[in-house]
């Protein structure tokens, strides 16, 4: 059993930065495909971006493209995402989370992963 916690979360102004940090305990991270999410209040659960196993290819969806970068530190077992450039409309709880649907792209549906951090929250002040 894989438990993922997150760090890094926090309240920033519009314009700056966070880094978020998720690490895999309890088991390795090995072979799953690492997504973010964030789901703001009132609004449902979105995918943020993630890394697939096999060569570690990103995708991000198109809001955050050119903001935010996911990178892994497999000897860590630890998946960051790095926010650069934050916007009030980032204010969320951002989830990490595992999947084991595939290894060779990136899952962007939040139903296909089978393990999720608690969250943490990040506050973008404008």
């Amino acid at each position: 059993q894989v438990q993922l916690v997150e760090s890094g979360g926090g309240f920033v102004q519009a314009g700056g930065s966070l880094r978020l940090s998720c690490a895999a305990s309890g088991g390795t991270a090995s072979g799953y495909c690492s997504g973010w999410f964030r789901q703001a209040p009132g609004k449902e659960r979105e995918f943020v971006g993630g890394i697939s196993w096999s060569d570690g290819i990103t995708a991000y969806a198109d809001s955050v493209k050119g903001r935010f970068t996911i990178s892994r530190d497999n000897a860590k077992n630890t998946v960051y995402l790095q926010m650069n450039s934050l916007k009030p409309d980032d204010t969320a709880v951002y989830y990490c989370a595992a999947s084991t649907f595939s290894l060779y792209t990136v899952v962007r549906s939040g139903t296909l992963y089978d393990y999720w951090g608690q969250g943490t929250q990040v506050t973008v002040s404008s």
